[in-house]
Order: structure tokens, then C-alpha cells, then sequence
């Protein structure tokens, strides 16, 4: 069945004709815990208003439809049934429009997703709609400018519970139902809100309650909730949760001047879920990863807690007022990526937020910012499969750096009074762009129109670069800053002036705080003149977004001293100025493992330590060219193992070394008796707990390295039936080296029966392969990228296409990057498929850049001494 991709023209033709007054909905999983049963019942009455004698169209992916009656008449199914849309001609000025018939339980984390516990047995299922497939669950106007109050009824087995966005009103025997016994849950109707933030949790999961009550004595307390499947309920951590949970909900209704407005608050972890989380009203849903059963660090920690944070600033930025299409996604996703660190600093214990979002968030903008697919914040999203690929490092990051750089140009009271009268304004409504830059305008007394046309309007990473002049005693005789790029923009940046004390820890002694113009001319530091600090560094404090640069003496002293800076976002800011360096080519990757091999595996700020190690990685077996990998990789492995012995015991860093130890050694076998003992119990580590996860990660290496066995693999797995030892035994067996289990996990990825997360692991698994063995797939990866798109979900066929994508690459293949096998391919590919679907066009073209810039660094690397 053909599933349309709906059109903005589309979405504001059918907003014109029509206004959605309500739903009621009911879905029937009774029948779920039949592994067989691939559908489910669905029955949607909504009503609307229209224009007289108006004809337009309502969406619904589904099995089958067995029933469309239109204002009490009942319409010829196979007439106005057409793929994903039914035709709805004749309306009136009132209607009332009932849908019967059957949806697909999902796979994929698109619509309602259904997952068998393989530690119990249980079946759980939950929806995930965003950007439109709650289309996939019942008949719907899925746009996001056609609100409209939702009241829903869910008929499940009767051991299972059930959520949605409103309260639980009534639960009772069903009168109908798919099978025998089952319970009805009916639940409150809830405000307007948009299509793609309702939702339905359902099955045997535990659950655990508890209640916030606002500073406010005149409002109701506001009941809370926790769900997750029973086999992770020993892991569901619910003081910390509550807390960080009622730490926000004080924090935003405060900052916001507006009371929570979607009557309870809770929060359910859930597996094979495609995002990190999903700010449904009423009902937020979150990976199950964020339980953390094989451990967590403070930084994974602080990571879940700017996660539940983000989706709780969304109740006001996205649910309570919406944009009107998703051009303008970032009214929600950059507001919230920025609020969820702000809050996070200002009331929580992880008031180092802003140390990630420096070091790991504003990478991702970076690195999508630099592709030929970049585009504005405010993006031209034509249709929903371009929607679908705008929830990306520009939307969320970059978006939210540049509203952090918007707070230092306006200040930050008059940024916060526009977002106080923004939700006083357009509450339960939708907005565009206009509509907050119409609230600012009143706020405050600076141009934000011209700042939006330079920040939210243009694409591209601007670059900032400082010009240091020194005299023999190495004081600062002049110091400019310049920008470059092609889009320049005005930005209020700091410096600072970082010395070293008696112990030799660089801290800052001086600092300034300037304009840069967009004029392109250079502006002058006279703050930092005759400071003897042998460190600066341009955009201290991180206050706008561009790649920095403190020129190539600097950076010449930042690499020999990035570790030495006291302050935690100073050292992340040096990193990442030192990655861009080597990005661009600035900076040998070699000279970079070697920093994190030889001084940076003591770092004591977990995040730090855990990106750039991770950067080390990517250095080593991508940019370095393969023939000059042997002795640095043993060099980064001999050096995290050592840190990995010398680490405190139960430590953070202890866990991030191992888990680094690992992914090193399923490239480099050198290790494969030390982790043997470690498996075997004869070797372990002191106060490393050998957690699922980190157990198959070590079973990867001795499989990747040829240093185990298939029968050990299922013994293993035999002992350890969660789902973290089932992917990591998926995994595993895609990881053997023969050809028989490369060409078996092969098959099994493009097969179309597994999971979101089998399909990822199997993937993951199948890329540890003899690069000779990994070329002969190329052909055939080429071949059937089109076939990919043709009969999957996009969920499933960006996995695939991205994912099988070669990886074997080699700059030495040919005599330029483009004439590279893998190189020349896609570039033919591209050629050969110019009518293909935008979006797989775009990830391809995105893979191709990579690719360019992978087997440049190669080269440049070759031709260095």
C-alpha cells in the first residue's frame, strides 16, 4: 500500500477547508500477546467543520478498512480508499466521520510498537507518531495545525495496564474486543493538541506513582507516574526521577509564569524505542536505555536528566503552542534542546550542562552543518519526508546554540519576557517564525528581525579565528578576530586569557567580551594586550556558535596543553577546537590519538574523557590511513588498558575505559588473553562489574579478532536472556569473520524480520570485517539501495541505507578521493538516480561528503612525514 508523504500545499489547503472539533478513538490489542495476530482493531468518529460542499482527504496507513461512514452515510470503501488517504467528498458545514478497520503492529518504532520480552515472555507496546505516523495507529488529520481534543479508549488483555495523554476515567469488561476477557481503559479528553504528541502506552509494565504540588496552594497537585517493562523494575531509579522531574516542573512554571498545563506528568521507558525521548502531553515516553542496567557514569546521568528536562520544557514549547508546519520545527526542538541545559544548570546537580552541550551537542551541528545537504534553522520542509530528516544536529544543537547566542545579544530577561508572552499569547494555538519574532520585538530594544535574517535564515558553520601577535617575552602585541565563511554574522563572543599556576593548571587571568560585525572586518581585543598567558581562547564560555580557532601557534599550544585547563568548559571548548583542526586538515590525526593516548586517559570529567576518546577512535580507523594504523592503534590500546588497571575501582572513569578498551580491541586482537580471563572470571578487574552490555562487547572483540568460538557464543547467550545479551549476541554473531556468518548476517539485516534495534546490531556486527571481505559487498550495497527505500519504512531503510553503507575505506585505492571505488559509486549512484525519493537522495549525498572528507584526511595524512 502506497503510504503519501503529505505536502505542506496540502496541509494548508486541508487547514483552510477544515477545523478538527474532536476524536474519539478506540484501538483493540486484546489480541496482542498472539505473536501471530499482525493487526489490531481501530475505530476513529471525529468531528469537524468544512466548507460547504468541500472535499478533502483524512489519513490512515492501514491492514484494512472496513468502514467509512460520512455524516450517517456510509461510503463505498473501495471508492474513496486510496493507499494511505480516504477520500472524504461532499462535506458539509458540520461533520461527523467514523473509520473502522485494521492497523499494523509495528517493528520499527513507527506507530504502535509491539516488543516480546525475551525475559518473560510479557508483550509490551507503546506508539511513537512524530512527524506523522499516528496515522499508522487510527484515521487522523495528521498535521500539526489541525488541533483538536482527543478522547481514547484502549482494550487490551486483562493483566495489562494502559496510558494515553488524559487520565485513567473509567476501566471496565469491553463489549467487544478481539479476544475473549478483555479490559476496557477509557481515558479523559484532553486539551487541543496536535496529531503526533498523542499517544498510548500499553501492556504489563510496572508502574510507580507520585505527586507534584506547585508552589501554588490554589492548584491541584499534579499526579506522577514511572513506567517501565517489570524485567528493568529493579533499575528504575524513581527518587531521582521524581526529583529531577519535580526540580523541572518547579523550575519551568516558575521561569514561564504559566501553571503545567496537561493535568498529570508521567513517564514511561520503553524499548526499541527510536529516540531518546518524546514529549507526548500527559504521557512522556523515554528510551529504556536511560535505566541503565549495564551502569551508568555521572555524565550518562546528567545526560538522562537534560533529556527529561527538554521533553518537560516542550509541555509549553511544542504542546502548548505548536508550529503551524514543520519549516519551523525549531520553535519547539531548538527551545527545548536550549531549556533542557538551562534548566538543568539552574535546578539540578548537573549544573555542568553546558560543559556537553559544548563538547558533544554543538559537534552534531557542526559536522551536519558542513554538509552540501546543510540548511537553515528555519528550514523549507516541503513534505513529510523532508520533515522526517530535519530532526537533526541544525534543528536541535545549532538551533539552540544560536539561542544561547540570542540571550547575549538581547539579554537574558527580555528573552525570557518573550517567552513568557509568547505562551500568554498563542496558548493551545499554533505559530511560524513571525508570530515569536513579534513577542521579542516588544521585548527588548535590539534588531531581532536583522538577527534572525543573519542566524535563523542562512546556512552554514561561520568561523572565528584569532590573529596573536607576541613580542620575545611572549606578551600579546595585538590580538584580532576575524570571521570567515560565507554567510557572516554578527556574534557576542568572549576570549580569555588562560596562564598556569604554580602546579602547572592553566586558568583564566584576563578576558574580554566583544562584538564581531558581519561586515568581515577584523575586530580588535585591546582587554588582552600584554597578557602573557600562553593560551586564548576565542569564544570563551561558549556564548555563540562557529568553529573557533586560536590560529596555528595557538594551536600549536593548545594541543600541548588542552588537559592542563582547570575549568571543565574551557578544556571542552579546547577539544573541540582541536577536533575541528583535525576535520578540517588543519591538524595531523595522528598528533591527536597521540594527545588522548599519552595525556588525556586521567581526564577526570566523565563526558570529556568519553568524547574524546571516542574521537581518538574515529581518528585511528578513519582518518589515519589504514597502513599507518598498526602502531598507533597498539599504542592507544596499551594506553587505555593501563588507565583501565590504574582506575579507581567502580569509578567512572573505570566504566568508560572499559567500554573504549573494548570497542579498540574488536579491531586489534593483542588483548584477546586478558579479555578471555576477564570473561572466565581469572582475570577481572578490580571493581569493574561485568554488565550485560559490557560482557558482549567483549565477546565482540574475541569474535571480531578471531579469538573465540561459535559454541562459546551460545553458551553465553544461554546464561543471559535480557535484551541487552540478546542484541549483544545479534551482534556477536554478525561480528565472526567467516564468510558464511558475513553473508548469514547480511541476509539477515536486508531480510526485512527484525527489529529496529536487531537490525542495528546485526549491522553494527557485520561492519567488523576484514576490509577485503567488506568489498565484496560494495557491488550489491549499490545495487539495492533503491529497493531498500522502495519496500521499507523509513525507519528501517535509513538504518539499512546508512548503516551497510562501506566503511573499508582507503585513500591509497586511487589517485584522488573522488576516483575511489566507494567514492566513484555513490557519485554514479547519485547520476543514475536522479527521480529518486528526496530524502534517500539526501542521505546519499550526505554519505558522499563523508566520504570525501574521510579519504582526504587519509591522504593528507599519507603525505605528512
Amino acid at each position: 500500500m502506497a503510504h503519501s508523504s503529505l505536502t505542506r500545499q496540502e496541509a494548508t489547503t486541508r487547514a483552510e477547508q477544515i477545523e478538527v472539533v474532536g476524536y474519539d478513538v478506540t484501538v483493540d490489542l486484546s489480541a496482542a500477546t498472539d505473536p501471530q495476530e499482525r493487526t489490531f482493531g481501530s475505530r476513529t468518529t471525529v468531528r469537524f467543520t468544512a466548507e460547504e460542499g468541500a472535499e478533502t482527504f483524512i489519513d490512515f496507513v492501514h491492514d484494512s478498512v472496513t468502514g467509512v461512514e460520512l455524516n450517517g452515510e456510509e461510503l463505498d470503501v473501495d471508492d474513496v480508499v486510496d493507499g494511505s488517504r480516504i477520500r472524504l467528498p461532499g462535506l458539509g458545514e458540520a461533520n461527523e466521520l467514523t473509520v473502522t478497520g485494521r492497523a499494523l503492529y509495528s517493528r520499527s518504532g513507527e506507530g504502535l510498537h509491539r516488543f516480546a520480552d525475551p525475559e518473560d515472555g510479557g508483550v509490551y507496546t507503546y506508539t511513537q507518531y512524530e512527524p506523522a505516523d499516528c496515522r499508522r495507529v487510527f484515521a487522523v488529520f495528521d498535521q500539526p495545525d489541525l488541533k483538536a481534543a482527543y478522547t481514547v479508549t484502549v482494550i487490551t488483555p486483562p493483566d495489562w495496564l494502559a496510558g494515553s495523554n488524559g487520565a485513567l476515567t473509567r476501566t471496565g469488561p469491553a463489549d467487544a474486543s478481539d479476544a475473549p476477557g478483555a479490559i476496557s481503559h477509557e481515558f479523559a479528553t484532553t486539551p487541543r493538541i496536535s496529531s503526533y504528541i498523542t499517544t498510548i502506552l500499553a501492556g504489563p509494565y510496572t508502574v510507580v506513582t507520585d505527586e507534584w504540588r506547585s508552589a501554588d496552594p490554589d492548584t491541584e497537585p499534579v499526579p506522577l507516574a514511572l513506567y517501565c517493562r517489570r524485567a528493568l523494575a529493579e533499575h528504575l531509579d524513581a527518587q531521582e526521577l521524581f526529583g529531577l522531574t519535580k526540580q523541572g516542573l518547579d523550575f519551568f512554571t516558575e521561569l514561564f509564569a504559566f501553571p503545567y498545563p496537561f493535568g498529570k506528568y508521567e513517564q514511561a521507558f520503553v524499548p526499541e524505542y527510536n529516540l531518546g525521548a518524546m514529549e507526548n502531553p500527559g504521557l512522556v515516553t523515554l528510551t529504556e536505555d536511560y535505566l541503565f542496567p549495564s551502569g551508568a557514569t555521572r555524565a550518562q546521568l546528567a545526560g538522562r536528566a537534560n533529556t527529561v528536562l527538554h521533553e518537560m520544557s516542550h509541555m509549553w514549547f511544542g504542546d502548548l503552542v505548536t508550529m503551524r508546519w514543520w519549516d519551523d520545527l525549531w520553535l519547539k526542538e531548538s527551545f527545548a534542546e536550549f531549556m533542557g541545559a538551562y534548566a538543568a544548570v539552574h535546578a539540578t546537580r548537573y549544573d555542568d550542562a553546558w560543559v556537553t552541550f559544548a563538547l558533544a551537542r554543538k559537534e552534531w551541528a557542526y559536522r551536519q552543518d558542513q554538509l552540501p545537504t546543510t540548511h537553515p534553522i528555519v528550514a523549507d520542509i516541503p513534505d513529510l519526508q523532508a520533515a522526517r530528516q530535519n530532526f537533526d544536529g541544525i534543528t536541535y544543537a545549532k538551533g539552540a546554540s544560536v539561542l544561547k547566542q540570542l540571550v547575549a545579544f538581547v539579554g537574558e530577561e527580555p528573552f525570557m519576557d518573550a517567552c513568557r508572552a509568547y505562551f500568554r499569547r498563542f496558548a493551545y494555538g499554533t505559530t511560524d517564525l513571525h508570530d515569536f519574532l513579534g513577542v521579542l520585538d516588544e521585548a527588548c530594544d535590539a534588531d531581532v528581525r536583522g538577527w534572525a535574517r543573519a542566524w535563523l535564515l542562512t546556512a552554514g558553520v561561520p568561523r572565528l579565528d584569532a590573529e596573536v601577535e607576541r613580542n620575545a617575552p611572549g606578551a600579546i602585541t595585538a590580538l584580532r578576530v576575524l570571521q570567515r565563511g560565507e554567510h557572516p554574522r554578527p556574534h557576542v563572543v568572549a576570549l580569555g586569557a588562560y596562564a598556569p599556576d604554580e602546579d602547572g593548571a592553566l586558568h583564566r587571568t584576563a578576558d574580554a567580551r566583544i562584538t564581531v560585525a558581519a561586515d568581515g572586518a577584523a575586530t580588535p581585543v585591546p582587554e588582552l594586550l600584554g597578557s602573557h598567558a600562553p593560551v586564548v581562547l576565542v569564544n570563551d564560555r561558549d556564548l555563540t556558535y562557529c568553529l573557533a580557532s586560536p590560529g596555528p601557534e595557538g594551536l600549536a599550544t593548545l594541543l600541548g596543553s588542552v588537559e592542563r585547563l582547570a575549568d571543565p568548559l574551557a578544556r571542552a571548548l579546547g577539544h573541540s577546537q582541536l577536533w575541528a583542526a583535525v576535520r578540517d586538515g588543519r591538524l595531523d590525526p595522528r598528533d591527536y590519538v597521540r594527545l588522548v593516548a599519552r595525556r588525556c586517559t586521567g581526564e577526570s570529567h566523565s563526558l570529556i574523557l568519553t568524547v574524546v576518546l571516542d574521537r581518538a577512535v574515529e581518528a585511528l580507523f578513519a582518518y589515519v590511513p589504514p597502513r599507518r594504523r598498526g602502531r598507533l592503534c597498539r599504542e592507544l590500546i596499551d594506553a587505555v588498558y593501563r588507565a583501565l588497571l590504574e582506575a579507581a575501582p567502580g569509578s567512572d572513569a573505570q566504566l568508560v575505559l572499559a567500554r573504549t578498551f573494548a570497542r579498540i580491541a574488536a579491531r586489534d586482537g593483542a588483548y584477546a588473553r586478558e579479555i578471555e580471563a576477564v570473561l572466565d572470571g581469572h582475570g577481572a578487574i578490580r571493581g569493574l562489574t561485568l554488565t550485560p552490555h559490557l560482557t558482549w562487547s567483549l565477546w565482540t572483540a574475541l569474535v571480531a579478532t578471531a579469538h573465540t568460538t561459535r559454541s562459546r557464543l551460545d553458551h553465553a547467550h544461554r546464561a543471559d536472556n535480557s535484551r541487552d545479551g540478546r542484541l549483544g549476541y545479534t551482534k556477536a554473531l554478525a561480528a565472526q569473520l567467516s564468510d558464511e556468518s558475513k553473508a548469514a548476517a547480511w541476509q539477515a539485516a536486508v531480510g526485512g524480520t527484525l527489529s529496529n534495534d536487531e537490525l542495528s546490531a546485526t549491522v553494527s556486527g557485520f561492519q567488523l570485517a576484514a576490509p577485503a571481505v567488506a568489498r565484496r559487498y560494495e557491488s550489491v550495497y549499490f545495487a539495492s539501495v533503491h529497493d531498500w527505500w522502495a519496500h521499507h519504512s523509513m525507519e528501517i531503510a535509513t538504518r539499512l541505507v546508512r548503516g551497510l553503507y562501506p566503511q573499508a575505506l582507503d585513500a591509497a585505492a586511487a589517485a584522488s578521493p573522488e576516483a575511489n571505488p566507494v567514492a566513484a559509486a555513490t557519485t554514479r549512484w547519485l547520476a543514475e538516480h536522479p527521480d529518486a525519493a528526496p530524502a534517500l537522495r539526501r542521505i546519499m549525498t550526505e554519505l558522499l561528503d563523508e566520504t570525501l572528507r574521510t579519504l582526504r584526511l587519509q591522504a593528507g595524512c599519507a603525505g605528512r612525514v
